[in-house]
């Protein structure tokens, strides 16, 4: 059965907005910003007809599909989604030394070290492991039409195991908050159609101009 699976990044935090590092232990709620990034992702895409929601434990990617969720969409919140564990670096910014750290750590995993990990972190196997185990269940629910809400990191590595490249090229993913992927599972292919596409805040822009 041919599938459509809509793929986002929550909407902004304060976090984001400052340059402070969430992963999966620091559970922040939408600033107005990104709360204002949903509603106009939940207006533009209101009438798809979803069958299905996946979100994170996390309130900013609950919060991002709240609208959905309220009319009745059932509902699932799946920790294999969370983002990734960026241990000593969460609910930190740009301190020298820790930047130097983090950039160390993006240099091994694009030298394909997936291994290698931020003190108290989680390593990019480890997020792949639970990446491949949701995407297998995915491909085999019953429903047509699912909406999947997650986190940066998180959407990177889904996207390369989506396309079918290595992990390794997660920094090329481009991808931003409410930003869609549009993918078709058909036949035990992934199909991307769609790229971080913003079409529902761009078009909401034009009419305010």
């Amino acid at each position: 059965m041919e599938k459509l699976i809509y793929i986002i990044r929550h909407g902004e935090t304060e976090c984001n907005l400052n340059g402070i590092v969430q992963g999966c232990g620091i559970d922040s709620d939408l600033n107005q910003n990104g709360l204002h990034q949903s509603k106009l992702f939940y207006e533009h895409y209101q009438h798809e007809k979803f069958e299905l929601i996946f979100s994170s434990h996390l309130k900013r990617s609950i919060q991002t599909v709240q609208d959905f969720i309220s009319n009745g969409i059932p509902h699932i919140q799946d920790k294999r989604i969370r983002e990734i564990s960026w241990g000593e670096h969460e609910g930190k910014s740009g301190e020298p030394e820790l930047m130097e750290k983090y950039f160390q750590i993006l240099k091994h995993w694009g030298a394909g070290n997936y291994h290698a990990r931020p003190i108290d972190g989680e390593s990019a196997e480890e997020l792949k492991h639970r990446i491949e185990l949701f995407l297998e269940e995915l491909t085999q629910r019953p429903e047509s039409k699912i909406l999947v809400c997650t986190h940066g990191r998180t959407l990177r590595a889904m996207m390369c195991l989506i396309q079918n490249i290595p992990i390794s090229r997660m920094e090329d993913i481009q991808q931003r908050n409410t930003g869609l992927y549009k993918c078709r599972y058909s036949h035990g292919n992934w199909e991307l159609l769609e790229t971080n596409n913003l079409a529902h805040i761009h078009s909401m822009a034009k009419v305010y101009v």
